[in-house]
């Protein structure tokens, strides 16, 4: 806000084929692609879909798993671990709450190493083209390193 004032950034997704997790991939291609517009942003937003089949948890389901099984889509932050979204549309025990945020958590944090190297090859690309660099960016040893 202190660097666009009185400024709005709409971001319309245009989905041309969908079989589930629609507003996890949607979250995620808007980060990148903000990110990759040059939008400041103070972290990357993840998100992640997990359902519950049978008392065991699955993460990234398609559309007939999510019309049958209970489901939670989580927004996080993960340098923070703010949840920034959680929407449920069926209905889960609150006991297994926790231990979907959890996992939603751990599944954010992968998630965002992988928008991490995505973003630093795409800058290594840039590079490379406009003839700045020999050398790649980051590798993903860096990016571990940096996480840790």
């Amino acid at each position: 806000m202190n660097l666009y004032p009185r400024s709005h950034i709409d971001i319309s997704v245009q989905v041309l084929q969908s079989d589930g997790s629609l507003l996890q991939a949607a979250i995620n291609a808007t980060t990148l692609a903000l990110i990759d517009a040059g939008v400041p942003v103070n972290d990357y937003v993840c998100a992640v879909t997990c359902a519950l089949h049978d008392n065991t948890p699955l993460l990234d389901i398609n559309s007939l798993e999510e019309s049958d099984l209970p489901n939670v889509t989580v927004g996080i932050l993960p340098r923070s671990g703010k949840v920034t979204l959680a929407t449920l549309e069926t209905q889960l025990s609150v006991d297994r709450f926790p231990e979907i945020l959890r996992l939603t958590g751990e599944a954010a944090k992968a998630i965002h190493a992988e928008m991490l190297l995505s973003v630093k090859a795409r800058t290594d690309r840039l590079a490379r083209a406009m003839g700045g660099i020999d050398k790649p960016v980051a590798s993903k040893e860096d990016v571990e390193m940096a996480e840790a």
